[in-house]
């Protein structure tokens, strides 16, 4: 009785600690077309690393064409001579601008909070990620999702942020 006790103990531990691993909010709304066209926006960069937000890009299109989103382009980037662009908010309306008259329905971008390894012995990844699409005729959200998750010391920052970033786009209403 009290080996089953113990199992159902330390069973009942390591859920607790694992699901404090892994912080999700989303807000559901209309079901979303997923044959409409889509624009895949940029996806802000507020974390210290170097160009995550076009990392989380690349790893978002792959999923939403596993979600079934097959009409996906990427807006088109200004050409800055391969500098960062530091009017994130330009950028985006910019974006907008473009799918509106391309004729799209739909826009996906977000925000990326952290994409990092923590400091310490095991150098675990940390990711922290807002996503949200977007009626470009509009403007207005239709979808939006946040999230973070810390990975283990052995994982890398991109398999942490795919993974984070499944279960995001997971809960997408398509």
């Amino acid at each position: 009785m009290k080996r089953s006790t113990l199992i159902a103990s330390f069973f009942t531990l390591a859920v607790v600690l694992l699901s404090g691993c892994a912080v999700t909010d989303v807000h559901r709304s209309q079901q979303l077309d997923a044959s409409a066209r889509w624009a895949l926006l940029p996806i802000a960069n507020y974390a210290e690393t170097p160009q995550a937000g076009e990392r989380a890009e690349a790893i978002l299109t792959t999923l939403l064409h596993k979600q079934g989103v097959s009409q996906l382009t990427a807006a088109p980037r200004s050409n800055n001579g391969g500098l960062p662009e530091f009017d994130q908010a330009a950028a985006l309306d910019q974006a907008i601008s473009w799918a509106r008259n391309q004729g799209y329905r739909y826009g996906v971008t977000g925000a990326v909070e952290e994409w990092q390894y923590k400091t310490g012995l095991d150098g675990e990844p940390a990711v922290g990620i807002s996503l949200r699409v977007i009626d470009v005729n509009t403007g207005a959200t239709v979808w939006s999702a946040s999230g973070s998750k810390a990975g283990w010391g052995y994982a890398t920052v991109s398999g942490t942020a795919q993974k984070l970033m499944s279960g995001l786009v997971g809960d997408m209403p398509l």
